[in-house]
């Protein structure tokens, strides 16, 4: 005798049930737009800092003959750099050096080698860097130091000791830049600008080479070097970042 046949019932998973009956999400809101914009402005000042790196160098047949030389030549540059005012924090010894002085000889020897250089004396040089707070003294200062023996004086630059508030200055007229051009991008696109996402920025000083003039030390000692400080220009570059919205 034949079983009667059962109806065959679909079982349908619980996540494909789930899936079926589950309201649909809401589609995400689009993001709004950004605009990163960079603003740049510079302002100039004069120095009111100067930095001179001299010395002394001296010659002698043995290297303790030289820097007794030396020794006696710096004493009289250091001693002259306080009587013109130079407080001893400002002044830094920045390079010393022993060198011997090589004589080479066209001569070779049985084997047709060049023979070695021979020492013919010594060298010792003595330098400090200073730094000159009073800047219209800064040539008289020149001059005393080639007066009482330096002889060598490797440059000048020049700075402004507190340069905070020329910074600031920049930075205000930096990001003033950078907001007129956004409100001009925005204003061609049709968005307005909302909050501001992100700031950075980028500061730099630049001074332009100035030459200066050094008499010789045979030249007359009765006026002061002549020096030109010039200008110093302050630059902050500033990078905006702000969010957008369609416009008002």
């Amino acid at each position: 005798m034949e079983r009667p046949m059962r109806p065959i019932t679909a079982l349908v998973p619980f996540a494909l049930a789930t899936a079926l009956t589950a309201p649909a999400f809401a589609q995400e809101a689009p993001r709004p737009g950004t605009i990163s914009i960079e603003g740049r402005a510079e302002v100039t000042a004069a120095p009111d800092t100067a930095f001179v790196t001299s010395g002394v160098t001296t010659q002698g047949e043995t290297a303790r003959e030289a820097l007794d030389a030396n020794t006696k030549a710096m004493a009289d540059l250091i001693a002259a750099l306080k009587a013109s005012n130079i407080e001893a924090k400002d002044i830094q010894t920045s390079g010393f050096s022993v060198n011997p002085n090589y004589v080479y000889s066209d001569e070779r020897d049985a084997n047709g080698y060049s023979k070695p250089p021979k020492i013919a004396g010594y060298q010792v040089s003595n330098a400090v860097t200073v730094r000159v707070r009073d800047l219209p003294s800064l040539g008289q200062v020149l001059d005393k130091a080639v007066t009482v023996g330096a002889n060598t004086i490797n440059g000048v630059s020049f700075s402004v000791a507190d340069p905070s508030k020329l910074y600031d200055e920049a930075r205000k007229a930096a990001f003033v830049d950078a907001k007129e051009k956004a409100d001009l991008y925005a204003g061609v696109a049709g968005v307005s600008l909302e909050r501001i996402l992100s700031i950075s920025e980028n500061q730099n000083f630049s001074q332009p080479p100035q030459p200066y003039m050094m008499k010789s030390a045979m030249a007359d000692a009765s006026g002061a070097v002549p020096v030109q400080a010039g200008e110093m220009s302050f630059s902050v570059n500033v990078s905006v970042q702000w969010e957008l919205a369609e416009g008002k």
